[in-house]
Parts: structure tokens; C-alpha cells; sequence
């Protein structure tokens, strides 16, 4: 797959240029024979580069037309999205609709390790594959995908500057970073940094810097799963770090589904790296080089459109993830993998059974 090394400066400059386009639900593609075990254009540079056209950056559009970016999935039945940038088009209208029900049918003939695991067939509704998907359990950084979601919603200029603050470093638990107080990175940065790095700080960061601020920033957070219809759920906390931030599996599947309709979301969580330039006044500039947090999406084997991993000891370790295999989208939601190795395991036998599924 080829590598694009985008500049500090070359992101910011497109953040400027950049209009959310209507392809927020386009199908991965495989390269050559779909049975084959080629590899996928999906992750990567590419990805991050397919980002500069979607991404809201102009701060007037957001003060003219309200926020770009809507909430639109409720996780369960009929939605329609319109994208209401100075940009859209009756084009940038569509569905996201569920065609069936939530049945047993075509179950996938597997086992599992993990705690808790559910797989949704995204194109009918229909469960493939549920262990334990209805009781809420800790989330850890699965969190950052609704942080995402709300930090989108707002319309904010994703070109304004942040700047680390001693508060962003500290949570509910102790957690290892490479960003330092006093590092400064635009809106944009930060949330490419919480979605393909988990950084903490700069999740924090992000809740902090909304309007209104940290307090705000949760309650929006809480309301937008109240209104994707995810009874189970309550966060805490904007970085996962809070053992009190809980979901089940099926209700994970509603938030995956909505997160779907950001581009945004896609191409940043799935992107394999990026080389942040870092400026800081106090302790000098300095480069990040950063790698996406799924080993999966690293390695480019399988197909997959939105990944968010997650860990601490009351989660135990977990993993969120969209593909398309066969034709066919997939949902897939693992909690309380007792290793890295049985969650990835996990999900390897999950998309290995979905691979060999009937094609419709």
C-alpha cells in the first residue's frame, strides 16, 4: 500500500480547503479476486489523505450554517442524513436503514473467548454472532469514538490551536503518554491522535476546549447515547480512563453504527500512522511518530472501516470494528478479552467465518 507523509502544516493547510463530502458510507474495496486473500485499500496514508476532503475546517461555515457534521444514526431503525455545509446537495442525502430484524438467522459457527461479543449484520439488522450482548460492561477507550462524535457535532474550527494543560494528564487512572504539558496541536491533530493513537490527554483536551467546557462536554456526551438508544450506557469520562464508563455489546453496535456517518471517524481510526510535529514552547518542537493502536489495521489484511481498541484491568481488552467481506458490512463489538491474543484472536475468527458467509 502506498505511504503519504503529510506536514504539520500541509494538515492545517488542508483543514482550510476541506468540505464534508457524501461518500460516508462508501464500501470498502478489495483489491482483486473478493475470495481471494488479497489486501485491502482501507488504513494508512490513504486514508488520512481521503480525510483532507471531508473534514470540515471553516470556522464562518459553522457560524453560517450551524454544525457540518450531524448526528444522524439513532443505532436502531430508519435515519436520513443531510449534510448542511455551505457545500451539500440533495446527493448528500441518504439512508441508513436496517431492512430486518434482530434474529438468529445465519448464525456464523463459532466460538469465542472474550466476555462479551455481538456481530450485527450492518445491511439487515440481523445478529450473525452474540455472547453476553446485553450486559453493560466497562468500555475503556472504545469511549473515544463517542468523544469523536461529539467533538464533530459541534462544528468547531478544527484549524484552532490546543494547548496541553497539567489537568488534560490527569483521570481516574494512571495512564502512560508520550504528549507533554505545554504540547500544542490543532482540533484536528488532537482528535487524529485520540482515535488512531488513544492519546488520553488529547481526548481530554478536546472535552475541555468544547463550549462550555469539561461538564458540558460529558453531558453532551450522555445525551447523544440517550439518543442513539443506548440504554446501558453512562460515561464518565472522555478518555475511557473511568471504570464507570459502561456499555453492552448491542449498544456499542448503535454507537459504531452512528459513528458510520462520519467520514471523519473512518479514515482518522483507521489510519495505520502519522508523524505529528509537535510545537512546544517550553521543552522545544519536537516529531511524534505514532501508530494506530489495532494491529489489525496496521497489518492491512482484512477489510476494516472503523476500528477503536480499548484496555484497562476492569475492561479487560476490547475492540470495535466495521467491515465488508463478501459484499457484505459487518459490525463487530468484543469486551473483556483477558489478553491481546484472545482478542485478536477473537476477532480473526470472527472475520475469517464472515469471509466464508454466503453472498447475496
Amino acid at each position: 500500500m502506498r505511504n503519504l507523509s503529510l506536514t504539520k502544516q500541509q494538515l492545517i493547510a488542508a483543514m482550510i480547503s476541506m468540505s464534508l463530502g457524501g461518500a460516508a458510507q462508501a464500501a470498502l474495496t478489495i483489491n482483486g479476486n473478493p475470495e481471494s486473500s488479497a489486501r485491502i485499500s482501507w488504513g494508512g496514508g490513504d486514508s488520512l489523505s481521503e480525510a483532507r476532503n471531508i473534514m470540515y475546517s471553516a470556522k464562518s461555515s459553522a457560524s453560517t450554517n450551524g454544525s457540518v457534521i450531524k448526528k444522524v444514526d439513532n443505532g436502531y431503525g430508519t435515519t436520513n442524513l443531510t449534510n448542511t455545509n455551505s457545500f451539500s446537495s440533495p446527493s448528500n442525502r441518504y439512508n441508513t436503514t436496517y431492512r430486518g430484524s434482530f434474529g438468529s438467522s445465519d448464525m456464523i459457527p463459532i466460538s469465542t473467548d472474550s466476555r462479551s461479543v455481538a456481530v450485527i449484520d450492518a445491511e439487515t439488522g440481523e445478529t450473525i454472532y452474540e455472547k453476553g450482548a446485553d450486559i453493560a460492561r466497562p468500555m475503556a477507550s472504545i469511549t473515544k469514538v463517542m468523544t469523536a462524535m461529539v467533538v464533530l457535532d459541534s462544528g468547531l474550527d478544527m484549524r484552532e490551536e490546543l494547548t496541553l494543560d497539567p489537568e488534560d494528564f490527569v483521570g481516574p487512572k494512571r495512564a502512560s503518554s508520550r504528549l507533554k504539558s505545554g504540547d500544542r496541536l490543532n482540533r484536528a491533530e488532537m482528535l487524529l491522535m485520540a482515535l488512531m493513537k488513544s492519546e488520553n490527554p488529547a481526548a481530554k483536551s478536546l472535552a475541555r476546549n468544547y463550549p462550555g467546557g469539561y461538564d458540558a462536554f460529558m453531558r453532551a456526551m450522555n445525551r447523544k447515547a440517550q439518543d442513539l438508544g443506548m440504554t446501558t450506557a453512562f460515561f464518565g469520562d472522555p478518555t475511557g480512563l473511568d471504570k464507570r464508563n459502561v456499555a453492552s455489546s448491542n449498544d456499542l453496535v448503535k454507537m459504531v453504527r452512528a459513528a458510520g456517518n462520519y467520514d471523519v471517524i473512518r479514515r482518522f481510526s483507521t489510519t495505520k500512522s502519522y508523524d505529528f510535529y509537535v510545537s512546544n514552547y517550553s521543552s522545544g518542537n519536537r516529531t511524534y511518530s505514532a501508530n494506530n493502536t489495532s494491529s489489525l489495521v496496521r497489518d492491512g489484511s482484512y477489510p476494516i472501516g472503523i476500528s477503536k481498541t480499548g484496555f484497562i484491568n476492569e475492561a479487560g481488552r476490547c475492540v470495535v470494528m466495521e467491515t465488508r467481506v463478501n459484499n457484505r458490512p459487518a459490525i463487530i463489538v468484543i469486551l473483556g478479552a483477558n489478553s491481546s491474543a484472545t482478542r485478536w484472536g477473537d476477532a480473526k475468527n470472527i472475520l475469517n467465518s464472515l469471509a466464508s458467509r454466503r453472498t447475496v
